[in-house]
């Protein structure tokens, strides 16, 4: 029996029309070789919706799709789906791998949003609301922003009509043009926050994986941890796989073929002491 391959995805944003995973069948050669599988949060939404049959129908598709890939999984949350599980992040290799969705890296969750200021307030008062020490760990911001993701309405998530959905998605994102460039903000800030995160709260962790902004892309900060970003399923920027074994992180770029995600080129890889 060969190693065991810790697979890390995230951002599948299952049901979402942005997502280019159509049928959860297009994600099944990514399990071939893995011994188990990591969901870094958002994998559907599961926020309040004007569907919620659908919403249910979402998370119950991908539990029974996951569950008939015969390998252990884990789901962890994100802000799309803070109730999916009551895993919000993971540690490996002896606390040298981080594993983290990544909005908590952001006191708004997301910058880019036209709702920003009103998401950081609610952030304030669920850290307040916390017991006393809680609010300075990790794990009890976490437990805060999965507070307030759960609080904010899907918008253009579970909408069907394809014109609806991309008005809703453009005034979600990138309307007025000026949010864009807080967009790009966030995308540049990411891995150093990440990294602080790590040297605050993990310090033992040397890589940190996140998703969130759906930029993809490896960094190696100047404290030395090196940050990866698996990147999201939707357009344009494409997806990556995080491969952690008893001695090495290897990142592999995604690629289609014939409608199905496959592991293509090795992007980078590190060795695990």
């Amino acid at each position: 029996m060969g190693s065991p391959i810790i697979r890390v995805l995230s951002d599948v944003h299952y049901a979402d029309k942005s997502s280019r995973v159509r049928n959860l069948e297009q994600l099944r050669p990514l399990f071939a070789g893995a011994t188990s599988l990591v969901f870094n949060g958002d994998t559907l939404d599961t926020r309040p919706s004007d569907h919620p049959g659908e919403t249910e129908k979402a998370r119950r598709e991908i539990q029974e799709f996951l569950q008939s890939a015969g390998i252990p999984f884990t789901l962890l949350t994100g802000n799309h789906d803070p109730d999916l599980s009551a895993v919000d992040s993971l540690e490996f290799a002896d606390g040298q791998v981080l594993v983290t969705h990544g909005d908590v890296l952001f006191d708004n969750i997301v910058p880019w949003s036209k709702h920003a200021h009103m998401i950081r307030t609610k952030v304030i008062a669920a850290l307040a609301a916390l017991p006393e020490g809680e609010s300075s760990q990790f794990e009890g911001r976490l437990k805060a922003f999965r507070v307030v993701s759960a609080s904010l309405p899907q918008t253009h998530q579970m909408e069907k009509n394809p014109f609806k959905h991309a008005i809703r998605l453009a005034g979600d994102t990138v309307w007025p043009p000026h949010r864009f460039f807080s967009m790009v903000s966030a995308w540049n800030e990411a891995p150093e926050r990440a990294a602080t995160l790590a040297r605050r709260h993990r310090p033992k962790a040397r890589f940190v994986m996140i998703g969130h902004t759906h930029r993809p892309g490896v960094w190696k900060t100047p404290s030395g941890v090196v940050v990866i970003n698996t990147g999201s399923f939707c357009k344009p920027f494409g997806a990556m796989s995080v491969d952690i074994t008893p001695d090495k992180v290897r990142v592999n770029r995604l690629v289609t073929k014939k409608g199905a995600f496959h592991q293509g080129a090795v992007v980078a890889e590190f060795p695990l002491s």
